[in-house]
């Protein structure tokens, strides 16, 4: 379309042209280190690489720029933090003109505006390899809910916010599928709909930390899971300095993970310890919350607890076997 390329727009223009209609406006220098009184600043930053993190052939671009909100959204609620402003670089390749950026940037606003974002700063460069987009946020964590957190213990309960596994599940379809498409195959993903949406469009609960202010209910951590839940009960593990025991049978898996595993040779199970891309949040709850947790915070599922350091981190299967837990980038 005429008049759409950014050598006739122009890099200002464009940037105040995706502003217009949104609840934001061009904060050149956002005040990100000025917290409110008795709140401290926490940060989260991401960079997502075309080609390594997302595949333009099958990624709707303005799930794209919302998913690129919620992978920083995810750190600050595991943090029990509050959203406060947000920093998006694009970096641009010649392949991609203003309708398209203007797609990514409509995915980005509407997360901005769900997730509570004040202050959105929005630059755009050149790019030689493709799309990248750089995400930078912070939050506020009020200082009293800080110190409510108190130090893990051995069977604080370990709980989930949704399905585990979906997502890579989901990731591996759209490969497939890209295949056949490219082969002249038909392709088909409605059987598969809710494993490609935990892919390319995953939600998060914006009021989560709210609620659990709320609820007086304060985690000793948080965990928003993207490398798989191998790594993070790893984490876990390291921070609290305690055992951690998953249990197979209470991992919550969408309704068709098996079947669709069992056609794709992936086991729902390893998909979720090590497939990655799930973001959902994890927190370890402390075991006399239990009931006020089960009665607010229906939507979570309960898959473990801490342990005595001596446990170890392991998986106990339906049978009771206890199995060491295994991370990709761990040496054990």
């Amino acid at each position: 379309m005429a008049g759409d390329s950014f050598s006739d727009i122009g890099k200002i223009e464009a940037i105040e042209r995706l502003y217009s209609g949104t609840p934001f406006k061009p904060c050149h220098s956002p005040s990100f280190e000025t917290p409110a009184k008795g709140a401290q600043i926490t940060s989260a930053s991401r960079v997502l690489l075309e080609g390594i993190d997302f595949d333009l052939v099958y990624f709707p671009l303005k799930h794209l720029g919302y998913k690129a909100v919620l992978s920083v959204c995810g750190e600050l609620y595991a943090r029990m933090s509050h959203p406060r402003t947000l920093s998006i670089i694009l970096g641009l390749s010649a392949k991609l003109d203003f309708p398209q950026v203007k797609d990514i940037w409509e995915g980005i606003s509407t997360a901005a505006k769900e997730n509570g974002f004040k202050d959105v700063d929005l630059d755009l460069v050149p790019s030689q390899n493709g799309l990248t987009i750089s995400v930078n946020a912070t939050g506020e964590t009020p200082i009293l809910n800080a110190k409510r957190r108190s130090p893990a213990k051995s069977k604080d309960l370990i709980c989930v916010s949704g399905r585990l596994g979906a997502a890579y599940m989901g990731l591996r379809i759209l490969q497939r599928e890209k295949r056949f498409f490219e082969s002249g195959g038909e392709v088909s993903l409605e059987a598969s709909r809710m494993l490609v949406q935990a892919y390319l469009k995953p939600e998060l609960n914006p009021s989560i930390v709210s609620q659990l202010e709320e609820a007086e209910i304060y985690p000793s951590h948080g965990y928003f899971l993207t490398r798989g839940l191998a790594d993070a009960v790893k984490r876990l593990s390291r921070d609290s300095g305690l055992g951690v025991k998953i249990y197979a049978a209470m991992i919550p898996f969408e309704g068709n993970t098996f079947q669709r595993g069992k056609e794709m040779d992936i086991d729902p199970i390893s998909a979720a310890m090590n497939g990655g891309d799930d973001y959902q949040l994890l927190f370890t709850i402390p075991i006399l919350s239990l009931d006020k947790f089960r009665k607010d915070f229906q939507t979570f599922d309960i898959i473990g607890h801490l342990a005595l350091p001596e446990a170890g981190t392991v998986l106990v299967t339906p049978e009771g076997l206890e199995m060491p837990v295994t991370a990709q980038g761990w040496s054990d």
